[in-house]
C-alpha cells in the first residue's frame, strides 16, 4: 500500500514558489464558499512519526483564513478526558457549519498504537474500526466533509530524522519517536489494515509521501482544495425542491396502550416510600462516587406529565456537588450550527458524577420528526445514531436510564387547565403547549417507534404511569435504586 508513497518525488523550490500563491487562492476562494453554504469540514492529519505534520499544520494555517479555521492536537490525554468515553474529546472539537477543523491526530491514533503495541487484539482493534466507520458516515450524512490525509515516510528516512534530532538535542517527544522507529514494521503494518478497513466513499484515505516538505504541502494542499471543490459542486447539483413529506399511516396499536394510566398511591404510603427510596438513593449516588461511575438520566414525556416534580424529588437529597441537570429547549443558534447530538456530549459526566437531562436527544425522533423541523431521512437515521451513541456510553461504564412519563390526553388536559388557573403555574403553560396537544396521535407515532427502535437490555426504556403524580414519582426512584444498585 505505501510503495507509492517512497517514490522519492520532490518539489524544487522555484516550482514551489510558483504554485504556491494558485494554492492559496484556491484555497481561500473554496473556504469562502464552504462558509457560506455552511459546510462542516474536518481534516485528520495522522500518519508516520517524523513526516512533519506539525509543518503541515503550520503551513494550511498561513494558507487559511484564520477566522474559520480551527486546530487541535491530540496526543496527550487529560484526566478530564480519560473520565468520559473516548469520543468526547473529538465532539467538543467538531466544527460548526461553514467552519474548518484541523485535527492534528484524531479517533485513528489509540487504535493504531494499541495494537501495534499489543495493548489491544485484532478483534479489539476491527470493533475500534467499525466504531470509527459508523462515526464517520453519522457525520457525513450531516454533510460534514471529512478529508483524511496519511503522510507516510520510509523506514530509512524516519532512522535519518531521529539520528538529526538527537544531534539537535534532547527533545520531549525523542522517546517516543524512538520507539515507533524500533517498531516501523509492526506499526506499518496495523496502520495499513486500518486504512483498508476505513478508507470508504463518504471519507476515503489519501496518502502522501512526505520525504520533502514541499512536495508533501503542495500535495496536501491540493487534495483537500480538490475535496472542498467537489463537495461544493455536489451541492450545486442538488435540486433546490425539497422532498414530499409522506403521510404517515395512523397507528391501529401503541406501546403506550399497555400502560396501566390507573395506579396510585395514597399519601401515607407516598411519604413512606418517597423517603425509604430517596435515602438509598442519595447513598447509591456516593457509591458510584466512590466506584468512578458516571449516571446519566433522561426524561421524557407529555407536556405536563411531572418530569420537573419527579426531577426534583432525585435531587432533593443527593449532594448538590455530585450532580447537573440539564434543561433541554429549542436548540441555540451555535447548537443549530453543529451535529445535533453535540449539545449532549458537551454535557456528558466526569467519572462518579450524574447528569440529569431534562428532555434529550430523542428530540430528533419525537418534537423534530412531528413538527417537521427534521427530514424524514435525517428522523429516521436518528435511531441508529442514538443507538450507537448510547452503545459508546455503556462500553465506557455509565450507567443510563431512560424514562418516558404517561398520562392520558384527559388527565393532560386537567393539568393544562390548571395550569392556567394557579398565578405560580402560569408560566408553565404557553400557546405550544396547547398547539402540540392537537397533535397527540403524531406524537404518540412517534413514542410507539421511539420505544420500538431504541429500547434494548442494554439501554431500556422505563415508561412510568404518571396519571397520579405520587406513584409516578415513586415508581422512577425505585427503578433508579434498583438500576444502579445492579450496575455497581
Amino acid at each position: 500500500m505505501f510503495e507509492s508513497a517512497e517514490l522519492g518525488q520532490k518539489t524544487s523550490k522555484e516550482a514551489f514558489k510558483e504554485l504556491e500563491p494558485d494554492l492559496r487562492y484556491r484555497l481561500l476562494q473554496a473556504q469562502q464558499r464552504i462558509q457560506i453554504a455552511g459546510i462542516p469540514v474536518i481534516i485528520l492529519l495522522s500518519g508516520v512519526e517524523g513526516s512533519d505534520r506539525s509543518g503541515v499544520v503550520k503551513r494550511l494555517n498561513k494558507w487559511f483564513d484564520p477566522r474559520y479555521l480551527r486546530t487541535y492536537a491530540f496526543w496527550d490525554e487529560t484526566d478530564e478526558e480519560r473520565e468520559r468515553p473516548l469520543y468526547w474529546r473529538f465532539w467538543r472539537c467538531m466544527p460548526q457549519r461553514g467552519e474548518t477543523t484541523i485535527m492534528f491526530g484524531s479517533w485513528y491514533t489509540h487504535p493504531i498504537i494499541d495494537r501495534a503495541f499489543d495493548r489491544c487484539d485484532d478483534h479489539q482493534l476491527q470493533l475500534s474500526l467499525h466504531q470509527i466507520n459508523m462515526h464517520e458516515r453519522m457525520l457525513s450524512q450531516d454533510n460534514h466533509v471529512i478529508i483524511k490525509l496519511w503522510f507516510h515516510i520510509s523506514h530509512k528516512t524516519q532512522l535519518k530524522r531521529l539520528d538529526k534530532k538527537k544531534r539537535f538535542g534532547k527533545s520531549p517527544t525523542a522517546a517516543l519517536f524512538k520507539n515507533f522507529a524500533e517498531n516501523y514494521a509492526r506499526f506499518i503494518k496495523v496502520s495499513e489494515q486500518t486504512i483498508k478497513a476505513t478508507d470508504t466513499a463518504e471519507a476515503p484515505w489519501h496518502i502522501i509521501e512526505a520525504t520533502d516538505k514541499r512536495y508533501r504541502d503542495v500535495k496536501a494542499a491540493t487534495i483537500v482544495i480538490e475535496a472542498l471543490e467537489a463537495q461544493l459542486a455536489k451541492i450545486e447539483q442538488q435540486p433546490l425542491n425539497s422532498p414530499p413529506v409522506e403521510t404517515e399511516t395512523p397507528l391501529k396499536a401503541s406501546i403506550l396502550d399497555r400502560i396501566k394510566l390507573d395506579l396510585s398511591l395514597d399519601t401515607n404510603d407516598y411519604v413512606k416510600q418517597l423517603g425509604r427510596y430517596q435515602k438509598q438513593l442519595a447513598k447509591l449516588v456516593w457509591e458510584a462516587y466512590d466506584q468512578k461511575r458516571s449516571i446519566i438520566l433522561l426524561f421524557e414525556g407529555w407536556d405536563a406529565a411531572g418530569k420537573g416534580g419527579a426531577i426534583r424529588r432525585i435531587t432533593s437529597t443527593i449532594d448538590a456537588r455530585l450532580y447537573k441537570v440539564i434543561p433541554i429547549a429549542a436548540p441555540s443558534d451555535e447548537e443549530k450550527a453543529h451535529h445535533y447530538l453535540w449539545r449532549f456530549w458537551r454535557h456528558i459526566p466526569r467519572s462518579g458524577y450524574l447528569t440529569i437531562y431534562d428532555r434529550s436527544w430523542y428530540g430528533r425522533v419525537l418534537v423534530e420528526r412531528v413538527e417537521g423541523f427534521a427530514q424524514q431521512d435525517e428522523w429516521q437515521r436518528a435511531y441508529h445514531e442514538i443507538n450507537f451513541f448510547e452503545e459508546q456510553l455503556i462500553n465506557h461504564g455509565i450507567i443510563l436510564c431512560k424514562f418516558w412519563l404517561h398520562i392520558s390526553a384527559d388527565e393532560q388536559l386537567r393539568r393544562f387547565r390548571e395550569r392556567e388557573q394557579t398565578p405560580w403555574k402560569q408560566h408553565k403553560i404557553t400557546d405550544e403547549d396547547w398547539r402540540n396537544r392537537e397533535n397527540w396521535p403524531a406524537y404518540e407515532h412517534a413514542i410507539h417507534d421511539m420505544v420500538t427502535h431504541t429500547s434494548s437490555d442494554a439501554s431500556p426504556w422505563t415508561v412510568v404511569p404518571a396519571n397520579d403524580k405520587l406513584f409516578g414519582r415513586v415508581q422512577i426512584l425505585k427503578t433508579l435504586c434498583k438500576t444502579i444498585k445492579q450496575a455497581l
